[in-house]
């Protein structure tokens, strides 16, 4: 489903197709706090966003030049590449799955493997040598065969999880082959694909803010469970749960030793920030045992990475002096607050994603910024820049007393005057108006307003043609020309050429 702003002069510049999706989750992204998100609110966001919404506030006047766009838009091209670009971590993510799952496997294989061939080794030399009873190289016998079991158990496990993540990638790469078979936006199947990319996305925001019960809910009401990646997910939900709710790093660096060559290569400080934040809990104990076993675990983890972090080592030979309830130093007031597990909880965050290629923000966010950025024009927020937009399109670019960064109320009152005067641009809604207020504008290779524009001396900008043809039906004397919002009346020679830039 496309919105389309088919355009007028000055109005709107742009005129771009967007996909619906771009514009789902204002409601989400207003809030400064999270709330509990229910899977009614979900379908209702949805369903809202599958009706055709057009900027009306650009089509007032129904002139050649708008013809001649909505003719270009009935025949928009679909641009694949372009729509790819929102779904590179569809199939990069189950690829690096199966790579860690293939080097899993890899070590799990060549570990078992020497120690069988260890044991059967011992158990045959006894053997042979006569030294050991028969009794005793059968329980050694049994042993390698517990251990077998035991690899065939894992092996198991790493072979499942690769028929997992094989049919994720099947179901991925159908999912973006039905695109390639679509050739223009008006496509009724491009519909249905529109559609399931925005659950998608949805989805994708409800995990990452932790709404899990939520977006599996989602995901399986519509069926796109082998297009989300639920798993990995609540899997970091989890460990940032622990860091922030739980206060403990045990999770934490369970992970960092499954993934310690990969973090190597990143050159991450995760595993570093953990154990010392360990060894900051144990100074907190402040008791003489506490004490000594942060002695021993500094010198355990925190010294051997003295070339890396000098700072944070000096720091932790300074915090035995001091006492969480007197710190003495600013310094050492941070190590002991309790803003470090929130510290915690954001570096692995960031690990996590750039470790499994994911991005650092949600897909919805880009989705959103990007479309605000395609149809946001001057006049969307003209009631506060101080200018104005007429019936015709014409930019009134006298000032006014409001301030662009005043948020007092004047876009919700804006966006209602907008709406009741029968104009449904997304960008003057009240939900986006705000969330578009600092977006830059989108860069336009294309101009589509009046090719003669002028200024007039009360600071508003016309097309010479327009402005001769309406003096012309006033009866205005010949020369002259007449404010087509106002009563002013002007010389031709007072006019001043306006360039686009």
């Amino acid at each position: 489903m496309m919105r389309q702003c088919p355009g007028k002069q000055f109005r709107c510049t742009s005129h771009v197709e967007m996909p619906e999706d771009i514009f789902a989750g204002a409601k989400l992204l207003q809030d400064d706090q999270p709330r509990p998100a229910t899977a009614s609110d979900v379908v209702a966001l949805s369903a809202a966003l599958s009706g055709n919404t057009h900027c009306n506030c650009c089509t007032q006047s129904a002139s050649p030049l708008y013809e001649r766009n909505m003719a270009d838009h009935e025949s928009a091209k679909l641009d694949h590449d372009n729509h790819l670009l929102l779904d590179q971590s569809l199939v990069r993510l189950p690829h690096e799955l199966l790579r860690k799952n293939f080097r899993s496997a890899h070590v799990v294989v060549e570990r078992d493997k020497e120690a069988i061939k260890r044991q059967l080794r011992e158990a045959t030399i006894k053997g042979l040598n006569g030294n050991t009873s028969r009794d005793d190289v059968l329980k050694s016998l049994d042993n390698i065969i517990a251990r077998g079991k035991k690899l065939r158990t894992k092996l198991g496990a790493c072979q499942t999880e690769e028929s997992r993540l094989f049919q994720q990638t099947e179901a991925r790469v159908k999912h973006l082959g039905q695109l390639q078979g679509l050739h223009t936006l008006d496509d009724v199947k491009y519909e249905g694909w529109s559609h399931a990319r925005l659950d998608r996305l949805l989805v994708d925001y409800l995990l990452r803010q932790g709404y899990s019960d939520t977006a599996c809910s989602l995901a399986t009401e519509r069926n796109i469970a082998d297009l989300v990646d639920i798993e990995t997910f609540v899997a970091m939900s989890r460990i940032q749960n622990s860091l922030r709710k739980g206060k403990s790093v045990a999770e934490a660096l369970a992970w960092c030793a499954d993934n310690k060559k990969e973090l190597r290569k990143l050159n991450s400080n995760l595993e570093f920030s953990l154990r010392f934040q360990q060894y900051v809990e144990l100074v907190r104990q402040q008791t003489p045992e506490s004490q000594l076993l942060a002695i021993a675990h500094a010198k355990k983890y925190l010294y051997p990475y003295q070339q890396a972090y000098p700072k944070e080592v000096k720091q932790s030979c300074g915090l035995l002096v001091f006492t969480p309830n007197n710190p003495g130093n600013p310094q050492y007031a941070k190590l002991f607050s309790d803003d470090r597990w929130e510290m915690l909880a954001d570096l692995f965050t960031r690990t996590y994603n750039e470790l499994l290629s994911l991005p650092s923000i949600p897909l919805l966010h880009v989705a959103l910024s990007s479309g605000l950025s395609a149809l946001k024009t001057p006049a969307c927020h003209s009631h506060t820049s101080g200018q104005g937009v007429n019936a015709d399109g014409d930019v009134d670019m006298a000032g006014s007393t409001g301030s662009i960064g005043d948020s007092s109320g004047g876009a919700a009152t804006f966006a209602t005057e907008s709406y009741t005067n029968g104009r449904m641009c997304p960008i003057c809604s009240a939900e986006l108006n705000e969330l578009a207020r600092n977006v830059p504008y989108a860069h336009h290779s294309k101009s589509h307003v009046d090719h003669d524009l002028m200024l007039l001396p009360n600071n508003r900008v016309y097309g010479l043609e327009r402005l001769k043809n309406h003096a012309k039906k006033q009866g205005i004397e010949e020369g002259k020309v007449k404010d087509l919002r106002g009563r002013d009346v002007y010389d031709e020679k007072d006019l001043k050429k306006v360039y686009i830039t």
